[in-house]
């Protein structure tokens, strides 16, 4: 009885496949009424695989369904194509591949070209590849779907040489065909092939195919040959949104924030509404020239488009508001990606390195690897960024143990970082020893030691690795030059910092703003306050903040007072709102008793709500920091701190040290006076330091302000008394304090 109904069933369907009209009506009706015929397999096989089943069953080929006495035709192509679109599984891929070499359907064409598509984008290019080279005479819609297909799985190699053997087969190309191929040259980065393609879409005729011409405007700009990008943009005269977009962001990838944002302007002046792709570099230009309040209104039009869960534009904004020093909004961009990627990860490591965060830097950083999650150069270069500004030699030292093991030990750029990090933790062993071991070195790795060189005042030193550099065949940069002349004025080598800077015109090196200071210093700190005014006077380019500043430096060291207020006036109208400026023409007029005139600056700076930076030292105890400000009490070890410093105060007394108070408030009488200079933070720092390390123990000190006269003379008397060597890193130099002498030869 059950199979006397099923019969029934089956000449019932049929009988409605027979219907014209059966066709019309989707696949998954036509599945309705074949899973009752089939109960015991419905469950076990995929949809397709079930009515694969169903043909087999009723043996039907390729233009007739027979069963008993009924007969019918319908498209096949149709119903092929249904099953195709619907596979999920390479398996359905081959039962359907089988069927159209059993139903001889497998010259078909567009079945073929449909299966080769359908394998692609399931990720079986092995297997379209297969299909494809068993079809006996391709055409160009078959070509075009393998090489689209490689171009979607980035396997640019093999798009250019199927895109070869199209050519040499003599199938004529059509505007689908380049696309994929410019994408290719793009990915490859391979300009002359970009160019032999360009010229074969003159020969067929698509230079005005928008979408061809499209494509070619983004291979140029990733090519780098931005300008080459703007004849075809500017050939175009149907621009779509992709036209734009591509320019836009070639720009913007070149390097030439300005234009990419005048094209913006020119885009949206058309009416043409961005997408979330050129949003992205709009952003990125905005971020590269540091325009928050621009980046801000782009941010809003992101919002009103309801784009701010859009990954890339989370990354773009979170780049934007971490380099422009808005740190806490880009952590909360981060925080909303539940899987931060590498670029968010860098943009928010480096946003925190390069704006003064660098503990959140390192704290990130760490986080990361403790996650096992992966790392770039770039990452490890933020982080070794961050490492320099903690000042930690501890810290130094274990993110070279990391790099070690890493497989950035040869990268050449993070040895640059790494000898920077050293020289600014106060080690120039710990720099020389990777910048000895970095096998290629450039002009950059030569600069990095040379400046680490100057940063400690051993200009000497400094000098004779340029001779060695040379010798070596490595031109030397601007910055070679910078890090040249700063060693020399920390060192008073007048005449050999006069005769570099001459020798930079040997190389075509134009000097820059920087160059000029160190000149400036040179002379300032050697008292030839009038040779650097005459070389101020004579530069080729308007002073700039750095020169004026060094002239005022140099005033207040030899109390000039008259040139001293002319380049105070100068850095006030050039800067009006720097505190320092404020303080050092105070200082100077301290140091020669004008004590109404210092009760004017600080009215001045009163009115313009200015207060002078509070004071602070960090040292370095057993890997951890601890910082010190001006008068501090609120150490937990306040009370032996404060009887360490007595006992060394008595003990420089006793060892005939002066204090020197011309720099210090006139309202105040001696002994007070007295205690405001040891209790500054450097003091306190080494108080610390004292109490804290076994007897022998370096004590390394950073200070944020310039070490005051009176500091500088009592730590070296205090490495003496104590037996200890002292490195104080405040904010221009290295001072190493031992056996009552400083590195700096009391020039600084």
């Amino acid at each position: 009885m059950a199979m006397i109904m099923n019969k029934c069933t089956s000449v019932k369907l049929a009988r409605k496949l027979s219907h014209p009209c059966c066709f019309s009506s989707d696949l998954f009706s036509l599945t309705a009424n074949i899973r009752p015929l089939y109960p015991s397999t419905a469950k076990s096989f995929e949809f397709p695989a079930l009515l694969l089943t169903f043909l087999n069953h009723y043996s039907v080929s390729p233009f007739h369904l027979n069963n008993a006495n009924v007969h019918f035709t319908f498209d096949f192509n149709s119903f092929y194509v249904s099953f195709i679109d619907n596979s999920t599984h390479k398996t359905h891929l081959n039962q359907i591949h089988a069927h159209l070499l059993a139903s001889g359907l497998q010259d078909c064409g567009f079945l073929i070209t449909k299966l080769i598509n359908v394998s692609c984008n399931l990720g079986e290019i092995r297997y379209a590849r297969k299909v494809f080279d068993e079809f006996p005479d391709p055409d160009v819609f078959l070509w075009n779907a393998i090489i689209r297909g490689y171009s979607m799985h980035n396997m640019f190699g093999d798009v250019i040489e199927m895109y070869s053997m199209m050519q040499m087969a003599g199938v004529s190309l059509d505007c689908f065909t380049f696309p994929y191929v410019l994408k290719a040259c793009s990915g490859l980065l391979a300009l002359e092939m970009g160019w032999r393609v360009h010229g074969q879409i003159f020969r067929h005729g698509f230079e005005l195919d928008v979408f061809v011409q499209n494509s070619l405007v983004a291979m140029y700009a990733k090519c780098s040959q931005i300008r080459h990008a703007r004849m075809v943009f500017d050939g175009l005269y149907d621009r779509t949104i992709v036209t734009w977009t591509s320019i836009i962001s070639g720009y913007a990838q070149n390097g030439e924030p300005i234009e990419a944002l005048r094209i913006f302007s020119q885009m949206r002046q058309s009416n043409v509404k961005p997408d979330w792709i050129a949003l992205v570099s709009v952003l990125r230009a905005f971020t590269d020239v540091e325009d928050l309040e621009q980046g801000k209104s782009v941010h809003g039009c992101v919002i009103k488009m309801g784009l701010e869960y859009e990954p890339d534009l989370l990354i773009s904004l979170t780049a934007m508001y971490a380099k422009c020093g808005q740190v806490t909004v880009a952590r909360s961009f981060f925080n909303q990606m539940k899987l931060p990627n590498l670029i968010l990860w860098n943009a928010m490591i480096s946003g925190y390195a390069k704006n003064g965060y660098a503990e959140e830097a390192v704290g990130l950083f760490c986080e990361m690897i403790g996650k096992n999650l992966s790392v770039d150069s770039i990452t490890v270069r933020s982080a070794i960024l961050a490492c320099a500004q903690v000042g930690s030699l501890e810290l130094a030292r274990w993110m070279d143990d990391y790099i070690m093991r890493s497989e950035y030990r040869d990268d050449v750029f993070v040895n640059t970082a790494l000898i920077d990090m050293y020289a600014k933790c106060g080690s120039l062993d710990f720099a020389r020893i990777i910048f000895d071991r970095t096998l290629q070195k450039d002009v950059v790795v030569w600069s990095a030691m040379i400046v680490g060189y100057g940063l400690h005042g051993r200009g000497r030193e400094a000098i004779d690795l340029y001779h060695a550099m040379k010798q070596s065949g490595v031109c030397p940069n601007d910055v070679t030059f910078v890090g040249l002349l700063m060693a020399c004025n920390h060192s008073g080598l007048i005449e050999e910092g006069w005769e570099l800077f001459h020798r930079m015109k040997d190389y075509d090196i134009e000097p820059r703003h920087q160059h000029y200071a160190c000149v400036v210093d040179l002379l300032g700190r050697a008292g030839c306050l009038s040779q650097a005014y005459d070389f101020i006077m004579n530069m080729p380019i308007e002073p700039g903040v750095s020169v004026w500043g060094a002239l005022l430096s140099a005033c207040k060291i030899y109390r000039h007072v008259t040139l001293g207020e002319y380049a105070a006036e100068q850095l006030f109208s050039l800067d009006p709102y720097n505190t320092g400026h404020y303080v050092q023409l105070s200082n100077l007029y301290a140091s020669v008793r004008l004590w109404d005139c210092v009760a004017k600056v600080r009215v001045l700076m009163k009115e313009k709500g200015l207060s002078k930076d509070l004071g602070y030292s960090l040292i370095e105890v057993n890997g951890k920091l601890q910082a010190f400000r001006v008068g501090d009490k609120s150490h937990p070890r306040y009370k032996e701190i404060s009887v360490e410093l007595e006992r060394l105060e008595k003990r420089l007394m006793e060892a005939g040290f002066v204090p020197h108070t011309d720099s210090v408030f006139h309202d105040l009488n001696y002994e007070e006076t007295e205690e405001i200079l040891c209790n500054h933070s450097e003091r306190l720092a080494i108080a610390y330091g004292l109490i804290s390390t076994p007897p022998g123990t370096t004590l390394r000190i950073i200070k944020n302000l310039r070490a005051c006269v009176n500091c500088h003379s009592a730590t070296k008397f205090i490495s003496k008394l104590v037996s200890r060597e002292i490195v104080v890193r405040d904010a221009n130099r290295f001072h190493h304090f031992k056996d009552g002498v400083c590195s700096c030869g009391d020039y600084w």
